[in-house]
């Protein structure tokens, strides 16, 4: 079986910067892993554990220091990676970022029988680009996964979160999953460690996978973020002692009366 696992390199939420078109700052800026591809990363290894002849490849799309991210994956037992790197992919929206990693997964794994991401990323929150590679891929997914029930080299099977509890849903392969929640990441051992300093990443530029600059960051994006802020954080409170329930209960309608003067 052939997994591709696409992460990302998130900048970490106390240290937010923006550039002058409203997108986040990534270079030189502290950076962590996505926390949902965490998930994604422990769900391809528990494939790998039960299928035989399971290989992991890894993708991610960013700047040059995204490769740190992938030298991790690797070290907890992916086994290998790409980074499609280029100045033309800056700024894209979600829709030119699955565009991109699409063709990039087309280009290295074209016989992949399934693709996992994380379902959401903490910089932006969209919960697009899974949905958007599969629909460019053409194939099924499954979002929200909360646990992996069983798979093998036909078909996979997931608990899946919805409003009202639990669906366990199967998909024959090739098929995305997008996983919420799983068990925690598992460390790396000192072999992982050698392995990941050993590793060959290679780099993949637009030409690399065959899309034109007019398909991909910027100028392959239809939506642009018109205004990008750091709310104001507003911490007060009053402590309101119960000494008298009568009269407490009279304080707060007071209370909530003035507040919504």
């Amino acid at each position: 079986m052939k997994i591709v696992l696409c992460i990302k390199q998130v900048p970490d939420t106390s240290d937010i910067q923006w550039t002058e078109n409203n997108t986040i700052q990534r270079d030189g800026v502290e950076s962590i892993i996505n926390p949902s591809d965490c998930y994604a990363i422990e769900t391809a290894l528990k494939i790998k554990e039960t299928v035989p002849n399971t290989t992991i490849s890894v993708l991610t799309m960013g700047p040059p220091q995204a490769v740190e991210i992938l030298k991790s994956a690797i070290s907890v037992g992916a086994d290998e990676a790409f980074l499609v790197s280029d100045r033309k992919f800056a700024a894209a929206d979600t829709i030119a970022t699955s565009r991109t990693l699409a063709a990039a997964i087309k280009t290295v794994v074209p016989d992949y029988d399934l693709i996992i991401c994380g379902q959401f990323a903490i910089d932006g929150d969209t919960a697009q680009t899974g949905p958007s590679i599969a629909q460019n891929l053409d194939i099924p997914q499954i979002t929200y996964v909360q646990k992996l029930v069983s798979c093998d080299e036909e078909k996979v099977v997931v608990e899946k979160e919805v409003e009202d509890g639990i669906e366990v849903l199967q998909a024959e392969l090739p098929a995305l999953l997008c996983v919420k929640s799983a068990d925690e990441l598992r460390r790396p051992l000192i072999s992982g460690f050698e392995n990941a300093l050993k590793a060959d990443i290679k780099v993949l530029s637009a030409e690399n996978i065959g899309l034109d600059a007019s398909e991909v960051g910027m100028k392959g994006s239809p939506t642009y973020v018109s205004k990008a802020f750091r709310p104001e954080q507003k911490c007060s409170g009053e402590i309101m002692l119960f000494e008298d329930c009568g009269k407490t209960i009279e304080n707060l309608k007071q209370k909530i009366s003035e507040y919504l003067k």
